[in-house]
């Protein structure tokens, strides 16, 4: 990422365009701007076809962007990744494993090690880097409202190792202090709850459009369809409601760790 700050500021000051001049091409604040530039936050495809249009560079921006190489990633989750970086507000349900927007570096990493077929150890380097990027988008502003509900089986998991596991949940409980996340467990001592067909994520664009997203074991999927959307918002709010409230959930996690 500071590679592709250095071109991209190199690039704008060569030809003597503002930061502010960049942001409003873009449709980018100043202040996400700057991140990218000091290599702080990750950009979107949408983010470098603006600006190379802007700096007139067609494919430099590209070039030094290794995040944007998706071959290997799910089908669908390219264009999911644009509309995340510039979210409003984003509710993700989760049932495998912890959601990466909260994981430590080595839980991650313990996760890309068991990728099947398995993955080089180049790859789990980028993958890494990139998700830690995406991680950003927890402490952007404008803020973007979190919230997440996660299945208490995967919170038992020991991912990475009992130690592993402790950091991970102690990291998750550092972040459901802060004003826009909401953390929340679905106890697994329900005998049914409304996300028995699977994880997903419902996400608000900077348009105040709602998407959806879902992916499987063969690629996710990216979907504005009305009634798809709105069966899934129903659903959320279900779960949402079915869960322990963030402060009940908050001593469910502490619980869990103290038992590793």
């Amino acid at each position: 990422m500071a590679i592709f700050g250095d071109l991209l500021r190199a690039l704008r000051e060569g030809r003597g365009i503002t930061l502010d001049a960049l942001a409003a091409h873009t449709g980018y604040s100043k202040s996400l701007a700057i991140k990218i530039e000091s290599g702080e936050r990750l950009a979107s495809k949408a983010f470098i076809d603006k600006a190379e249009e802007l700096l007139g560079s067609p494919g430099a921006l590209r070039a030094v962007a290794p995040h944007l190489s998706r071959e290997k990633l799910p089908a669908g989750y390219g264009e999911y990744a644009d509309e995340e970086a510039r979210a409003t507000s984003i509710g993700f349900y989760d049932a495998h494993v912890v959601n990466g927007l909260l994981q430590t570096e080595a839980y991650m990493r313990a996760v890309f090690n068991a990728r099947c077929p398995a993955l080089e150890e180049d790859e789990i380097d980028h993958w890494t880097e990139g998700r830690l990027a995406r991680q950003a988008l927890i402490t952007r502003k404008p803020v973007c409202m979190l919230s997440f509900v996660l299945e208490e089986w995967l919170l038992r998991r020991p991912v990475g190792g009992r130690q592993a596991m402790k950091d991970q949940l102690g990291r998750i409980l550092e972040l459901g202090e802060r004003r826009n996340v909401q953390i929340q467990v679905m106890p697994t001592r329900y005998e049914a709850v409304a996300g028995f067909n699977g994880p997903f994520t419902f996400l608000e664009t900077a348009e105040r459009q709602w998407l959806a997203y879902a992916e499987g074991q063969v690629g996710g999927y990216l979907s504005d369809d009305r009634a798809r959307v709105s069966d899934l918002y129903h659903r959320y709010g279900t779960i949402r409601a079915q869960a322990l409230t963030p402060e009940d959930s908050a001593k469910v996690i502490e619980q869990i760790a103290g038992e590793l």
